[in-house]
């Protein structure tokens, strides 16, 4: 059976590190800190629009 479902998470592979080469762990490290940079611009991109939101439903003083 396969499963379709876009909104299912991925189940990262297990993987022995120790079993990597050299050149393997710094493609892996790379890889990771370009999905961290991802997941940085994700996060400022999602505080950005949080902010432009709070700001037009926030109740004026009165």
């Amino acid at each position: 059976m396969i499963d379709d479902d876009p909104f299912a998470k991925s189940v990262p592979q297990s993987v022995r590190l120790e079993d990597l080469s050299i050149r393997e762990l710094q493609e892996r490290i790379s890889d990771l800190e370009a999905e961290i940079r991802q997941i940085n611009d994700l996060i400022k991109a999602k505080e950005g629009s949080k902010k432009a939101a709070d700001s037009f439903f926030k109740t004026p003083p009165g």
